[in-house]
């Protein structure tokens, strides 16, 4: 396979996507930054021929139809990838992230204790949002084993592709691929409560009829666990309202308030040390105030305000987080700065905790 030893440098220097694209060298995303391989630029027919070579008969047959597909790519002793192919400006191209073929634990992950025992609800839905990239695939692979390892229940998973893959433990996993088990988000979605599933996984909530089903699910007695693209847990909550037409926001709001358990939201931070990134967190858990504010719209912008006072239930802001995390030494006292929601609230939290935010070093005042 022609990609192989470009894929093999993503593993080797630790990155975590490979972009193949015609008119220049293959590049490869690591600590943020995309660095490109020290080979030749590859022509619109080299670009083709070594995505192509990565397709499986009805993958290409789609591609020809839509241009564009989404799908995944085992290679051995090399690892797994989850890839999207597309044109662009007439010529294919693609980018291939790196995932693992085994979930990495939650204690591994460094999350705080809070996520695990998200996982473990019994029911309701926990939603893990943040931008593409963020991790939150692979936050939500270590949810599933915490489920895997601790509870004998059957795990239902709906993937557009599967990306990490779970083995039996105590549970049962049947994982679904959109594309090559089932044909559609909406036909996996009606089928699954004929499958007896204890915990669902929807890889994304990405319109108003997933949205239905993961709250139907949840407020049927069933743990719904899922994704969205959002920053953080204000804009969570509107994006899922914002699904429905306002006739239908106030039930909607409802049974969001009733169903939630969690929202895990996700930012990933260049280290201090300068290898690898770090993973900022800010969680909201569903106490009754927070319920009341999903609940009713008015306070729905007290979100933030919930969070960054339900210390006790285990919920954080990313600005307190980030402040943990440049405390600790693990991020600079800039990159904090940058990846936090409200800088000028930032540099006074950092005040108040003895440390002058004009410093790039990390170096404490006191």
């Amino acid at each position: 396979m022609q990609i192989a030893p470009y894929l093999n440098a993503v593993v080797v220097n630790r990155g975590s996507d490979l972009h193949i694209k015609a008119g220049g060298p293959p590049r490869i995303r690591i600590s943020g930054s995309l660095v490109p391989l020290q080979v030749d630029p590859l022509t619109a027919d080299q670009s083709w021929e070594i995505i192509r070579e990565t397709m499986p008969a009805e993958v290409a047959e789609e591609f020809t139809a839509t241009n564009e597909a989404d799908y995944a790519l085992h290679v051995p002793e090399i690892g797994r990838f989850r890839v999207n192919a597309f044109r662009t400006r007439g010529t294919v191209s693609s980018v291939l992230r790196l995932v693992g073929d085994e979930p990495v634990p939650l204690a591994q992950l460094g999350v705080p204790d809070v996520v695990r025992r998200l996982a473990l609800e019994p029911r309701g839905l926990v939603l893990v949002t943040g931008p593409t990239g963020s991790g939150k695939t692979t936050t939500l692979a270590g949810m599933v084993d915490a489920v895997n390892e601790s509870r004998a229940v059957h795990v239902l998973t709906l993937e557009d592709p599967i990306e990490v893959v779970h083995r039996d433990k105590l549970a049962s996993v049947s994982q679904r691929e959109v594309g090559t088990d089932t044909k559609a988000w909406s036909t996996a979605l009606r089928a699954a409560m004929r499958q007896d599933p204890d915990v669902i996984l929807i890889g994304e909530m990405r319109d108003a009829e997933t949205v239905k089903a993961a709250l139907a699910a949840a407020e049927t007695g069933h743990f719904v666990m899922s994704t969205l693209h959002t920053t953080d847990a204000t804009e969570t909550v509107n994006r899922i309202i914002d699904f429905f037409p306002p006739h239908e926001q106030k039930q909607v709001r409802l049974g969001l308030a009733a169903s939630l358990r969690g929202i895990v939201c996700q930012r990933l931070v260049p280290r201090a040390t300068g290898e690898g990134r770090v993973c900022a967190m800010e969680i909201a858990v569903n106490t009754p105030r927070l319920a009341e504010a999903v609940a009713d719209p008015e306070k729905t912008d007290t979100l933030q305000d919930v969070v960054g006072t339900g210390g006790y239930s285990g919920m954080q802001t990313f600005d307190q987080h980030l402040l943990q995390l440049v405390l600790e030494g693990s991020v600079s006292i800039q990159d904090g700065r940058l990846a936090s929601s409200n800088p000028h609230d930032f540099s006074v939290m950092l005040k108040r905790a003895g440390i002058d935010p004009s410093l790039v070093d990390g170096a404490t005042t006191g």
